[in-house]
C-alpha cells in the first residue's frame, strides 16, 4: 500500500515538473527572444512523452498548420481554457480518453481528482496558442504574417469559448456572447469577470501589426493584396489612408473594404430581424400566400372533416397568418464621432444605420463629425459609400453635429438620436444642454460610449454623470445593446 502511495505521489511530481517546463518556457519565449537550449530540449521530450507533435514548439508553425497535420487536435483547441463547472477544462476531459492508460489512470481517484497527466497535455497546448498570439514577429510585418496572426488570434478566441473575430470586434460581431458578457450555451465564459481586457490587448496586437506593413506595396501587388484578412485594424488604416492611394491599390482597398461591410452588415442584420416592428394590424386581412399559411390552426378547425375509413383529412377552408404591422413613422437620427478613437464604432454604427434605414416606416439620417459636420444620409443605405466619404481623425466638436441634427427633429415623440461618442469636447456646457434640451422635448436621446465586441471605452467622467443624472445613462458595451434599445422604441 505504501509502495502505491509512493508511486502516486513521484507521478505526481513528474507531471507537475513537466507542466511547470511547459509554461517556464512560454514564459521565456514572451519575454526574451532569446532561445533558452535547456528548456527548448526539457519541452520537446515533454510534448513527445505525452504524444503531441514537435511542431507545437515551432514559433514558426501556425496553429492551424498543426491542425492540418494533426486533425485529432482540433477538437482540443475548441474550448481549451474555458473553465467548467468543475474547474477543470475542456482540453482536461477531452485529453482523459488518450491519456488514462496505464500508470496515468492510476492518478486520478475514484473521487474525482486532478487529472495530472491532461494538465501537462493542457500545458502544451494552451502555451502554443498563448506564444503564436502574444509574441508578434519583429520589424516590417509582411501580409502573410498578418494573416498567420489572425488565423491563430482565432484559434485563442475558439479555445476562449468565443467565435472568431468576437474579442477583436471583426466580423462576428460577438453573435454567441450575451449582452452580459456570458455565452447562450451555458459553457461560454464569463468575458466581463475571466477577460476584461484580452480583446483590446488582441485588437492593439492586430493594429501594432498593420501600421508595420508596408500596406501601400501589398495593396498595389494583387497576390500579396488577397492574401490579407479584412479586419477592423485593418479597415482602420484602408480608411485613413484611402486618399494617398490610387489605381490597382485603391481598388483591393475597397475591396477589402467592401468585403468586411457585407460581412459585419450580414451579423448585425440577422440582429435586427430577430424581432419584427410594430404589433400585428387585425384590421388588414392577411395575405393568402403559402408563406403565411398557418398550416396548425388550418387542421385543427378542418378536423370534423376527418374520414376514419378512408384515414384523410378533408379541407375546406385555409387560415393564413397576419403579418402586417401597426407602425407609426419613426425617425432615427445616429450622429458619430468619428475621431480616431471611435473608429470601430462608426463603421459598426455607419452599417447598423442602413439597415435600420431598409426597415418600413423608418426614416434614418447619419451625421458623422469632428471638428466638421458631415450630413451623410443621402448615403445611408450604402455604408460602403458612406465609409468611403468620412474623414478618420481629428479633434472633436460636437456642436457642429448638433447644428445638423436639431433640424431634424420635427416630431420628437417619434425621434430617437443615438449619438456615439466619448464625448471628450471641446465645448461642454453648451452641446450638453443642446443634448439636455433634446430630451427635454420628448424625443428619445441615447447617449453610447461605445459599440464594439470588446465594450472598452474611455467616456469623459463630466458627461457621464450628467447623463446619468437626466436618466439617459451612456449605453457602452456591445453593439447588441444598441440594438436592443432601438427596436424597443420602434416597436
Amino acid at each position: 500500500m505504501t509502495g502505491q502511495q509512493n508511486h502516486g505521489a513521484s507521478g505526481e511530481t513528474s507531471h507537475d515538473n513537466r507542466r511547470q517546463v511547459m509554461y517556464w518556457r512560454l514564459l521565456a519565449r514572451l519575454f526574451d527572444h532569446e532561445e533558452q537550449a535547456a528548456l527548448e530540449s526539457a519541452s520537446l521530450a515533454v510534448v513527445k512523452d505525452i504524444g503531441l507533435p514537435a511542431a507545437l514548439l515551432d514559433p514558426k508553425a501556425s496553429v492551424d498548420s498543426v491542425v492540418q497535420r494533426h486533425p485529432g487536435l482540433a477538437a482540443e483547441f475548441e474550448g481549451l481554457m474555458v473553465p467548467e463547472a468543475d474547474g477543470t477544462s475542456g482540453a482536461d476531459k477531452d485529453a482523459d480518453t488518450d491519456t488514462d492508460t496505464g500508470s496515468d489512470a492510476d492518478e486520478k481517484s475514484d473521487d474525482g481528482a486532478r487529472d495530472r497527466a491532461a494538465e501537462v497535455r493542457r500545458a502544451a497546448l494552451v502555451s502554443k496558442v498563448l506564444l503564436n498570439v502574444f509574441h508578434s514577429p519583429p520589424g516590417t510585418v509582411t501580409a502573410g504574417q498578418l494573416s498567420r496572426w489572425q488565423s491563430d488570434a482565432a484559434w485563442l478566441e475558439r479555445a476562449l469559448g468565443c467565435k472568431p473575430g468576437e474579442l477583436r470586434g471583426g466580423r462576428s460581431g460577438g453573435v454567441g456572447v450575451s449582452p452580459t458578457g456570458t455565452g447562450g450555451d451555458g459553457r461560454s465564459p464569463d468575458l466581463g469577470r475571466l477577460i476584461p481586457e484580452i480583446g483590446p490587448e488582441l485588437g492593439a496586437i492586430e493594429a501594432g501589426l498593420v501600421r508595420r506593413m508596408r500596406l501601400r506595396e501589398v495593396l498595389a501587388d494583387p497576390q500579396l493584396a488577397g492574401q490579407l484578412t479584412p479586419s477592423m485594424s485593418l479597415i482602420e488604416q484602408l480608411l485613413r489612408d484611402k486618399d494617398n492611394l490610387s489605381g490597382v491599390a485603391l481598388a483591393n482597398a475597397k475591396a477589402l473594404i467592401r468585403r468586411f461591410v457585407d460581412e459585419v452588415a450580414e451579423v448585425l442584420r440577422t440582429q435586427v430581424e430577430k424581432s419584427t416592428v410594430g404589433a400585428l394590424d387585425r384590421s388588414v386581412p392577411p395575405k393568402r400566400v403559402f408563406r403565411n399559411l398557418d398550416l396548425d390552426r388550418t387542421i385543427w378547425k378542418n378536423l370534423t372533416n376527418w374520414s376514419p375509413e378512408e384515414e384523410r383529412l378533408y379541407v375546406d377552408r385555409l387560415f393564413y397568418r397576419h403579418t402586417a404591422r401597426k407602425t407609426t413613422p419613426q425617425r432615427l437620427i445616429v450622429v458619430v464621432d468619428q475621431s480616431g478613437s471611435m473608429v470601430d464604432s462608426m463603421v459598426n454604427c455607419t452599417i447598423l444605420a442602413s439597415i435600420f434605414a431598409g426597415l418600413p416606416k423608418v426614416d434614418v439620417h447619419l451625421i458623422a463629425y469632428d471638428t466638421q459636420a458631415l450630413d451623410l444620409t443621402p448615403w445611408v443605405h450604402d455604408p460602403f459609400e458612406t465609409l468611403l466619404r468620412t474623414n478618420l481623425g481629428g479633434g472633436t466638436d460636437g456642436t457642429v453635429a448638433m447644428a445638423l441634427a436639431q433640424p431634424k427633429i420635427a416630431e420628437p415623440r417619434n425621434t430617437v438620436v443615438v449619438w456615439i461618442s466619448d464625448f471628450y469636447e471641446w465645448q461642454t456646457e453648451p452641446l450638453f444642454e443642446s443634448m439636455a434640451a433634446i430630451h427635454r422635448s420628448g424625443a428619445k436621446f441615447i447617449p453610447v460610449g461605445s459599440v464594439t465586441s470588446s465594450g472598452r471605452a474611455s467616456v469623459n467622467p463630466w458627461f457621464r454623470e450628467r447623463f446619468k443624472d437626466q436618466g439617459t445613462p451612456v449605453l457602452s458595451g456591445h453593439i447588441r445593446k444598441l440594438v436592443h434599445e432601438l427596436k424597443t422604441f420602434l416597436t
